[in-house]
């Protein structure tokens, strides 16, 4: 059965090219059993007919609060909605959004509106980077809406890269998931480290090892679905952080750095997963000019970084949960259940880069999961998002 069967979709449709998109996904809604209303802005009919949503979703289209002599309820409508999707939403709406400027059937009935709200921006390159975008995007994440991630490719001013609105197939898995899942994680707070350290010899060189932070960041999109208050923080990383607008990340450089950050957030985090590689050693006098290439042989004088999750595990209440990770070269544990002790793990996921599809930088990953209870699991080469979900369905249930 759809998990959208019965659920009452109310679609704001903004005045976009992408409004075109909107049709399919009326198409898509319709098929999994939803009810759906739609509004449109004036700008909107510009591009797609209302007749056309009507057609498609069997019901009036709203365009406007007074029609002749009617008047169009949009608190009730708003509060008619068990789900309030705007797609597209243009970088004028997402203002009026921000900001409450209510002047059309839209926004009044935004901001009348009782039930979860996602959008899906879409515009060109430049106006999604521009600071006043992204300032509007941040305010309704604080308001508590969930933003689905724009696409990258060609334009409608030919130009390539970020602005795309998500594919209707997309936003339709962003609805099935909200409504298929459980927010079993609501109030709850994640603390998550990520990715490399890098710790500097001199202003052009560093010591740093080669994780991408992958994994850590499928942790905290796992534990964001499901409800949390999540921060990540993460060392150098390509990873697109900004298509997730309900995670906190934290950009941290140095081992000390990503401590600092860790322990202001340790206190109020009910659950910590230490997934970052953080580096053993630093330089104990880093060079302030680059240091010059000879023949000589170079000596560096290095020193033990603070071992992170050793040291707030130290500090860990019975109410909180620790989750670690070992990485080794050779088959098997290794000294992964003495860190379970040794750092007052509750929970330690290991791996080795013996084991092929395992390791840094990979999508896939092999595992074994041992927990302070005895408990073991082990696990075949997946995608790393299905060993977050393993990883965290096990800490539920802990």
């Amino acid at each position: 059965m759809s998990e959208l069967k019965g659920k009452k979709v109310l679609l704001g449709v903004t005045g976009s090219i992408a409004a075109y998109k909107s049709l399919l996904l009326v198409r898509l809604l319709i098929k999994a059993e939803a009810e759906v209303k739609v509004i449109m802005t004036h700008a909107a009919t510009e591009f797609v007919s209302g007749l056309s949503f009507s057609t498609l979703s069997q019901n009036q289209v709203y365009t406007d609060l007074f029609e002749g002599n009617t008047w169009n309820d949009h608190v009730k409508l708003g509060l008619w909605a068990d789900i309030f999707i705007i797609a597209p939403a243009t970088a004028s709406t997402l203002s009026k959004l921000a900001n409450g400027q209510s002047d059309n059937m839209l926004v009044a009935t935004y901001l009348s509106a009782k039930c979860p709200v996602m959008i899906a921006p879409a515009m060109d390159l430049d106006m999604w980077q521009h600071p006043s975008v992204r300032e509007n995007i941040s305010k309704l994440v604080n308001f508590g809406n969930e933003i689905i991630p724009v696409g990258t490719g060609f334009l409608a001013s030919g130009l390539y890269g970020d602005g795309r609105m998500a594919e209707p197939e997309t936003i339709l898995e962003h609805l099935q998931t909200f409504f298929g899942k459980s927010k079993v994680l609501l109030g709850k707070t994640v603390l998550i480290t990520a990715g490399p350290t890098y710790e500097e010899i001199d202003p052009v060189r560093f010591i740093g090892n080669y994780s991408s932070g992958k994994m850590g960041w499928e942790l905290a999109k796992v534990v964001a679905d499901f409800g949390a208050e999540v921060h990540l923080i993460l060392g150098p990383s390509h990873i697109p952080t900004h298509e997730r607008y309900d995670i906190n990340v934290i950009h941290v450089k140095s081992a000390q750095q990503m401590y600092e950050a860790a322990s202001q957030k340790h206190a109020l985090s009910d659950w910590c997963i230490f997934t970052a590689a953080v580096a053993d050693y630093r330089i104990k006098t880093p060079s302030l000019s680059k240091i010059k290439k000879s023949d000589a042989s170079l000596h560096l004088d290095l020193i033990p970084n603070v071992d992170i999750a050793k040291e707030l595990g130290k500090m860990k209440t019975t109410s909180q949960l620790h989750i670690g990770f070992a990485l080794g070269t050779e088959p098997g544990l290794g000294d992964a259940k003495n860190k379970l002790d040794s750092k007052n793990f509750d929970i330690l996921v290991a791996n080795s880069l013996a084991d092929e599809g395992a390791g840094f930088q990979l999508d896939t990953n092999k595992v074994s999961i041992i927990d302070k209870k005895g408990n073991m699991i082990q696990t075949d080469i997946l995608t790393k998002t299905e060993i977050s979900k393993i990883i965290i369905a096990h800490a539920l249930h802990f």
